[in-house]
């Protein structure tokens, strides 16, 4: 019997090349694995103007055909120094045999994302089906995210929004580097 204070015995995979060996429905997606850290602008017509923050995102695997996803940020001053967290959110991408990606996005302000779209090449878009909000949650309608790898070591992600009565738009842009 496995000692539940004992270590996981199923690690979860950063880059293609660590154990575990990747699910074959992972291969439009295995240039994603690992954390990728950068900086992105912001803006949208409910806001103060403007943004600056920082971003890390990572994704892993643990050998069957889905992503682990965790995102968060932190907003930057006009030096570039944190100022306090801002977005978080965590998720799976469940991919199909077609390279379509099906999406499970949470965030701890009460909002649950159900998202598809399409791994094709080096770009993931995907756009919202559903969104759950709980009852005291901001009103997000819709949301796009394009995840682009540029080359192996810069991912660029593109958030477009439709929330508290705004058509959908650009949200956020960033730049991220691969860490690890």
């Amino acid at each position: 019997m496995l000692d539940p204070a004992a270590e996981y015995p199923y690690p979860e995979g950063l880059r293609s090349d660590e154990a575990p060996v990747p699910h074959a429905l992972l291969a439009p997606v295995l240039g994603f694995l690992g954390t990728w850290t950068g900086r992105g602008e912001g803006g949208y017509p409910t806001l103060a103007g403007d943004f600056a923050y920082g971003q890390e995102v990572t994704f892993s695997h643990d050998g069957r055909p889905f992503l682990r996803y965790e995102a968060r940020a932190w907003l930057l001053d006009a030096d570039g120094a944190p100022l306090r967290p801002s977005a978080r959110e965590s998720g799976w991408w469940r991919l199909q045999p077609d390279g379509r990606v099906e999406a499970l996005i949470t965030q701890p302000t009460g909002i649950a994302e159900i998202a598809t779209g399409q791994a094709a090449g080096d770009t993931v878009d995907l756009s919202t089906q559903d969104v759950a909000r709980t009852p005291t949650a901001k009103d997000v309608s819709a949301t796009r995210r394009r995840y682009r790898l540029a080359d192996a070591d810069t991912l660029t992600f593109v958030h477009d929004l439709a929330a508290v009565g705004q058509p959908l738009q650009h949200h956020l842009s960033a730049r991220l580097r691969r860490k690890s």
